[in-house]
């Protein structure tokens, strides 16, 4: 009995742990991807993931997907975010989210709901988790369209839940990293038309 009390608060302490690690904001980061000539332009905002940055590599796949198709992407952390939004205007907004204890990770969140420049705009939202991230989609979701924001498409991506069923043997990260690029070059063809 012991053992078992013994094993479940070292659990919970970890558990409270990363909770309160994964909650904390990134640094400041931009990165583009694009030529300044393109027509259209993207802001994806995510928080980095501080166990595995998963975020940010779907991030940047989607905006090599949107690249190929005449798109200026601007990548930021949810830290860089806000100084973009008041100097520039984009075409769409991206948010890719962290999926922590079923819920969208607690700076995209912060960001969404104090973001003024969303209303009216395309939105594409990205959930990110290890597999259960329906709660968490859903969430992201609501958030955008209180804002009153045109959620155009949302997707999920796994870590390690299968992204294709029908590709098991494969990497899965690499499969959602050809997924999110493919994912770009729909929803660039999509704002064209």
């Amino acid at each position: 009995m012991n053992t078992l009390l013994f094993v479940v608060v070292i659990t919970v302490a970890i558990w409270i742990v990363l909770t309160i690690v994964v909650r904390q904001q990134g640094p400041e980061r931009i990165a583009i991807i694009g030529s300044s000539t393109n027509d259209y332009k993207a802001l994806i905002i995510y928080n980095p993931d501080p166990i595995y940055n998963l975020d940010e590599k779907i991030s940047r796949s989607f905006a090599a997907g949107l690249s190929e198709n005449g798109w200026l992407s601007k990548i930021s952390t949810v830290a860089a975010a806000k100084k973009l939004e008041k100097e520039e205007q984009f075409d769409l907004y991206v948010f890719c989210a962290n999926t922590y204890n079923w819920t969208p990770d607690k700076a995209i969140r912060d960001h969404i709901n104090n973001d003024e420049y969303i209303k009216g705009k395309n939105v594409v939202a990205i959930t990110l988790g290890s597999g259960a991230t329906k709660r968490s989609q859903r969430i992201l979701e609501d958030l955008i369209k209180e804002k009153e924001a045109k959620l155009i498409e949302s997707r999920e991506f796994w870590l390690m839940k299968s992204n294709d069923e029908s590709k098991t043997k494969s990497s899965n990260i690499k499969i959602a990293l050809e997924m999110a690029n493919t994912f770009g070059k729909e929803i660039a063809e999509k704002i064209k038309n």
